[in-house]
């Protein structure tokens, strides 16, 4: 059994709300349905499953800066 870290919620355009989790282990970010929207008409968004989201949509840059001492 894994421990996960809640990040947030989020709506997709379609009413369903998703949340955003963290695995404590591994670091790794799953999406889960919390409730599905009631005009949904995707068959993919069931509640407390996974939604697979391309990974390059969801890439954030980093910007790494530093101080002179």
């Amino acid at each position: 059994m894994s421990l996960f870290r809640l990040l947030g919620f989020s709506t997709l355009s379609c009413g369903c709300v998703v949340g955003r989790y963290r695995e404590v282990a591994t670091s790794r970010e799953v999406r889960y349905v919390e409730e599905k929207g009631k005009a949904c008409t995707s068959h993919h968004h069931r509640r407390n499953h996974t939604v697979v989201t391309d990974p390059l949509a969801s890439a954030t840059s980093v910007t790494l800066t530093s101080k002179a001492s």
